[in-house]
Order: structure tokens, then C-alpha cells, then sequence
């Protein structure tokens, strides 16, 4: 499921920004990125979010700024200054006019350099680098809950717009039967003398055919499907189980299409279908 989540906070001399941000995925695939001097943490960021995510891409990022004056900066003289002879003696020998240097000298590597102090992770500050973590985790995990309860009303929808397709075809099933029987009769009626005709073979046949149209049994399996689908949604990490019910539920849909031989039933048929494939789609985000 897709998901964000940001967090700021002051330190003293830093400002520091987290995000995590999530896209679908079967398994857990997480990336960090973080400053170096917080990398010893992040097998403990890691553990922590494989806890509260289970599946997704899953990109965590930590950026820090600092608040504090420039960092001072040291001037390499020695080596300025062999690069800006080493510059000037090329420019007379190509006969080529440059006034400019000493600009190309100071640009050159290691003349310029900032003067960072290595100290150690304080351990306070990582307390409240992780405080800013778990406030962006906290901000993750509600757009997380949004989004589900979005994708709950739509899989309530679609559930509840097939159950009522459903019920139309149980009443459209009763007349059905008989209306084959009547329809078979009447072409048979067509081609011979009635008077001719065996009724109980007839009565045997058409019971023989009668029952290849039979969609009790489906009928049945998909209203148990469809409430499986709506009290499945309710348990944790359901998104896989899901996708096999759905898989279930137009297995019946196409069984109760191809055995309905009525045109009514196959039309609503059509319609369930629809239905099932917005689920499928938004199935997607779940998985």
C-alpha cells in the first residue's frame, strides 16, 4: 500500500528532516538513506520498520542541515601557490594571456577545504533524530490507515453492489427452469406429432439437460464467498487471502454465465463482472 509520512525537528546546530515514503510490493524492499555519521543506527531504523510494514517499497530518508555558522574553511598556501606557478609558466610557454590565475589555482584539488571536526554519534542528538523518525513513521502509518479505510468502503461497495446482482439472478433462476422446459417442448412440438412422442424419455432428457443448467451449487458458493471477502477484510495483512477470494468469487460469477443459457441472467452476469474487476483493480494497492 502506498503510504508518506515527514517529520521536522531542530537539534541544537541542526535542522533535520526525515521521509518515508512507501509504493505496492509482494515482499518488504527498504532503502535507507541517512548522513554517515548516523549509519551505525540504521540496522535499528531497519528492524524497527520491518515491524510496523510488512510488504511495500519502502524508501526511508534522512536529511540533516546545519543552523550553525559556516563551517570554517583552510587554505592550502603551499599548494596554491605550485599550481598558480605550474599555470603561469604554461601561459608563457603557449604564449596565451590569462589574468586569471589565481582564480584557476584556488579551484584546483585540495587547495580549498572545509574544516570538519570527526567526532563520534552523541547519542543524545540520536535520541532526537530517532523522536523525528518515529513522528514520520506515526505520519506514515495514518495515511496508511486512511488509505485503508478508503479501500474498505470501495471493497464494501462493490461486495454489496454484486450481492445485489446476485439476489436478481436467484429470482430470475426460478422462472428459468420452467421457461426451458416450455422452450424445448415447444421446438420439439415444432418438428413432431406430440401424440408420438415418449413423455417419459422426454421427461428423462430433459431432466438430464436440466440439470447441466442447474446453478444452485454456484449461486450458493458465491454468496459464501462474498461474505468471506467482507470478514476477511478485518484481519491483519489479509491482502494476498483477498486476491484468492476474488479469484473464487469470478470463478462463480463465470460458472453461473456459462450454465444460465437466459439472457436476463447472463446481462446481470455481465454487470458482476465490472463490479469484480474494480475490486481487482483496487486489489492492486493490498497486495
Amino acid at each position: 500500500m502506498t503510504g508518506f509520512g515527514k517529520a521536522v525537528s531542530e537539534i541544537p546546530g541542526k535542522k533535520v528532516t526525515v521521509e518515508i515514503r512507501s509504493l505496492n510490493s509482494k515482499q518488504l524492499d527498504l532503502n535507507v538513506r541517512m548522513p554517515y555519521f548516523y549509519k551505525e543506527k540504521e540496522l535499528e531504523l531497519r528492524n524497527e520498520i520491518a515491524k510496523l510494514v510488512e510488504r511495500g517499497k519502502v524508501d526511508l530518508s534522512v536529511y540533516t542541515e546545519s543552523t550553525q555558522e559556516a563551517i570554517p574553511v583552510a587554505l592550502n598556501r603551499e599548494l596554491a601557490k605550485t599550481y598558480y606557478r605550474e599555470l603561469k609558466s604554461l601561459s608563457q610557454e603557449l604564449d596565451e594571456n590569462n589574468n586569471d590565475l589565481l582564480g584557476l589555482a584556488l579551484k584546483m584539488p585540495d587547495v580549498m577545504k572545509a574544516e570538519r571536526e570527526v567526532v563520534e554519534l552523541d547519542e543524545e542528538e540520536w535520541k532526537l533524530v530517532r523522536a523525528a523518525v518515529e513522528k514520520a513513521l506515526e505520519a506514515f502509518q495514518q495515511f496508511r490507515d486512511d488509505e485503508g479505510k478508503t479501500l474498505q468502503h470501495e471493497f464494501n461497495t462493490r461486495i454489496s453492489i454484486i450481492n445485489n446482482l446476485l439476489t436478481e439472478v436467484i429470482s430470475l433462476d426460478a422462472a428459468r427452469v420452467q421457461n426451458i422446459k416450455s422452450r424445448i417442448r415447444n421446438n420439439i412440438a415444432d418438428v413432431i406429432d406430440v401424440n408420438k412422442m415418449d413423455e417419459n424419455r422426454f421427461e428423462q432428457e430433459l431432466i438430464y439437460y436440466v440439470e447441466k443448467l442447474d446453478i444452485t451449487e454456484e449461486k450458493l458458493r458465491l454468496k459464501t464467498h462474498l461474505d468471506y471477502f467482507l470478514g476477511t477484510m478485518h484481519e491483519p495483512a489479509a491482502g494476498r487471502k483477498l486476491g484468492f477470494i476474488s479469484q473464487e468469487i469470478g470463478r462463480e460469477i463465470n460458472t453461473i454465465g456459462s450454465k444460465a443459457n437466459d439472457a436476463g441472467i447472463q446481462k446481470l452476469v455481465v454487470q458482476m463482472k465490472d463490479e469484480l474487476e474494480k475490486i481487482k483493480e483496487q486489489m492492486l494497492n493490498v497486495l
